[in-house]
């Protein structure tokens, strides 16, 4: 871990509690020698014992999780993904190495429920039908469904979306919201799904469909990626309340409070408020900025969290 790393989780000592209170290094008294030492659960016995993490990236979510034109995972995701892993090395009291393992929005959840990775970085929404099946960290971007159409477009919003078909990405909220919608208003709209957020802006280009549904801030992303923002324009109100969450899997204590006391303790040094610049505010490594403010909802609860860290 590099040192301003170091210096900005210092967890006020939870950490080095829980790694106390979980592997009992201390001696132990004769009264206390016949019985086994308290031992590591969940995923930090996995890293304890293993000496590696494995982390599930999205290929194509950008700013959030993609890959760098080295084919490395990077963005704001991966950057708070990491600074967790730093978090685990110390309640492990170990060096973790990082085992990069592609997902998709389909197979993300089964991947970590699974144990196939143990921490998803990507732009996943926390909501609870999902956490019936996985847990996830604090909110750390607050977003929502919107269209993205071609410039001169007749489409200016859902309204107009009868006869039409749009691409939305397999496995997304954002495919839901688009049946629902469709049901709900009784849209005549063929809805056709595309592998991750790539291939669904690749439909869209090909004139494979009329329009792209997905979370506004991954559509601004694609657009700064592909230098296309004049040619493509996002539209509409909110179709729907995504608060992105890192997953990691359910009924593991040890590894909800350390996410959590992890979160927390980067809100108090704004330590997430600088990646969250790194990311939205300058530009990305393709020399295009997304240029967008962080929400007011997102300050919030960010000002919620640093609160929590002065207690």
């Amino acid at each position: 871990m590099s040192p301003l790393v170091g210096r900005r989780l210092k967890m006020r000592g939870a950490l080095a509690v829980l790694a106390s209170a979980a592997l009992s290094w201390s001696a132990t008294s004769p009264a206390q020698s016949d019985q086994a030492p308290t031992r590591l659960t969940g995923t930090l016995q996995k890293v304890q014992e293993s000496g590696a993490i494995t982390i599930g990236y999205r290929e194509s979510s950008i700013p959030f999780s993609y890959l760098s034109a080295r084919g490395e995972p990077i963005g704001y995701s991966i950057d708070l993904c990491k600074l967790l892993v730093d978090a685990i090395g110390e309640a492990v009291g170990r060096n973790v190495a990082i085992r990069w393992v592609p997902v998709t929005s389909e197979s993300r959840i089964p991947a970590v429920s699974s144990g196939k990775v143990d921490l998803e970085c990507g732009s996943t929404t926390s909501n609870l039908e999902r956490q019936k099946q996985v847990s996830f960290s604090p909110t750390m971007f607050v977003s929502g469904t919107k269209l993205m159409v071609r410039k001169g477009s007749p489409i200016k919003s859902y309204s107009d979306l009868n006869g039409r078909r749009v691409v939305v990405t397999a496995g997304t909220t954002n495919e839901k919201t688009l049946q629902d919608l469709k049901r709900k208003f009784k849209l005549d709209t063929t809805i056709v799904t595309g592998a991750d957020h790539a291939a669904s802006f690749r439909m869209l280009a090909a004139g494979e469909a009329d329009a792209f549904a997905t979370d506004d801030v991954l559509l601004y992303g694609l657009l700064a990626q592909n230098n296309a923002q004049g040619d493509y324009v996002v539209i509409g109100d909110f179709l729907s309340y995504d608060p992105y969450g890192v997953m990691f899997r359910r009924a593991d204590p040890s590894m909800t409070k350390l996410v959590d006391d992890t979160f927390v303790q980067l809100a108090g040094d704004r330590e997430i408020e600088r990646r969250y610049n790194r990311w939205f505010l300058r530009k990305l490594p393709s020399g295009v900025s997304l240029d967008l403010p962080m929400s007011p909802q997102l300050e919030t609860i960010i000002q919620a969290m640093a609160v929590r860290s002065e207690s």
